[in-house]
């Protein structure tokens, strides 16, 4: 008998019993939960986390957008032609916006000076201390044990609380009903309903089955995403983070986010 069929006599003999909708919703979940857990292209971590190249962003140049349109490919994110509307996962932010602090005293003054106009590749930062997780009030967002910080679009009512509680401005709200705009729809991936926020999710769902995130694998040519387990001291990672010195975004703020800068 395949796991499918066990599976749903499992349910159907919990429905039969009487045992109510919430311990049925739960075995549902724990089938799903078991799928990803224990398929074997599943891709673990303890600790997700991305470094950006920045030197060879600016080699591959401003018009290098390739992972912008991956990820917005991928996760039918809407494309409304207007800023006042715009929905973004992955986007690029100069300097001095990504960076607005002092608090990288120690980052070389040239860098400083040659990065100022320039332009940065900007997520979601998958904060260990995520203040969107404690505003939600419904639980919509939340850090997942290997350090995810994501969504249940389900359970959002759009309050709006957890981006103004985000520093970074990773978060968007769909003032507009998205799917008229989506392009061409990824039928792997929910689309999302008006009054609905979203952001980048590290692409948990590609990692569940054995892909690295839409946007490392649309930058394979210039190599300037880098993503691992921060808790494997043999990953690339981890490897790239011993050789080159890293800057945060407003890390004065002790969110401890999980994407790091080379400059």
């Amino acid at each position: 008998m395949d796991n499918t069929r066990r599976r749903f006599l499992k349910i159907a003999g919990l429905t039969v019993l009487g045992l109510g909708t919430k311990p049925v919703a739960d075995a549902i979940a724990q089938s799903e939960k078991e799928k990803y857990l224990y398929s074997p292209e599943v891709k673990s971590g303890k600790r997700w986390a991305m470094v950006v190249d920045y030197k060879k962003c600016v080699t591959a140049g401003e018009q290098c957008v390739e992972c912008v349109k991956a990820c917005h490919e991928v996760h039918n994110v809407p494309d409304f032609g207007n800023p006042k509307d715009e929905v973004k996962w992955i986007w690029k932010e100069p300097f001095e916006h990504a960076f607005p602090t002092d608090a990288n005293h120690y980052i070389e003054e040239y860098v400083k000076v040659t990065a100022k106009g320039q332009k940065f590749m900007v997520l979601c930062n998958h904060c260990e201390n995520a203040v969107c997780v404690r505003v939600c009030p419904v639980k919509a967002t939340f850090r997942r044990p290997d350090g995810i910080v994501i969504m249940d679009y389900h359970r959002c009512i759009g309050c709006r609380y957890c981006m103004a509680a985000c520093p970074y401005g990773a978060r968007s709200l769909n003032w507009r009903d998205p799917r008229p705009f989506i392009k061409k729809e990824n039928p792997e991936f929910p689309t999302r309903i008006r009054g609905v926020v979203e952001k980048c999710n590290f692409c948990a769902e590609r990692l569940a089955v054995g892909h690295m995130p839409a946007c490392v694998d649309a930058c394979k040519k210039h190599k300037a995403l880098v993503f691992g387990d921060l808790e494997d001291p043999n990953s690339e990672i981890r490897d790239m983070l011993r050789k080159y010195p890293t800057i945060l975004r407003r890390p004065e703020l002790g969110t401890r986010p999980q994407v790091y800068y080379i400059v």
